[in-house]
């Protein structure tokens, strides 16, 4: 695992492996971040990362110079390998929760620009995600909410969908509030 872009490129990442995790691949994290390159400009960015397990895609915000990369997860080995790598990397940026997801959801009250959740694949809960972010009003207008999730899934039928990308047995779908 690595950080693929900006000013950690390069990094690789070595957690623990007694983290209860499954990391978004380096491949489908290349193709997702070309995706967003076309899409964003990473500078002064608001992330929101739910389920962030090792921290790797909160630090590859972080490191194409985000704002403020907020991670939830509800694991304290997570939380704390990822605080430790942000203090080690000077990445101040970085917020740490230790949380459960939904019940983060109900209480957040700050927009993103982007919401990124990787949630675990056999999490019965993943359809709920779009609904919880969006009730919450937590999405900024052009904003994008990006679940990755089994590519068997289907979640063209939540609100907001916009568009569904596969890579092997991974799936990221984006949804987003067009601005008028």
């Amino acid at each position: 695992m690595r950080i693929i872009g900006g000013r950690l490129k390069g990094l690789r990442l070595n957690p623990p492996n007694n983290l209860p995790v499954r990391p978004t691949t380096d491949l489908a994290k290349e193709a997702l971040f070309n995706i967003l390159n076309n899409l964003l400009d990473f500078e002064g960015l608001k992330v929101l990362d739910l389920f962030s397990g090792t921290g790797n895609i909160a630090m590859e915000f972080a490191s194409r110079n985000a704002e403020k990369v907020v991670a939830v997860d509800r694991a304290a080995q997570c939380i704390y390998y990822l605080k430790d790598m942000a203090a080690k990397h000077q990445l101040p940026e970085i917020i740490t929760f230790k949380a459960d997801v939904f019940k983060f959801l109900e209480l957040e009250t700050d927009q993103y620009d982007v919401i990124f959740a990787d949630p675990p694949y056999d999490l019965d809960k993943i359809p709920q995600l779009p609904n919880a972010v969006f009730i919450r009003n937590l999405l900024l207008t052009n904003g994008l909410l990006i679940i990755e999730h089994p590519s068997y899934q289907n979640l063209s039928n939540q609100p907001n969908f916009s568009e569904k990308r596969i890579y092997g047995n991974t799936a990221f779908s984006f949804f987003k509030i067009e601005g008028v």
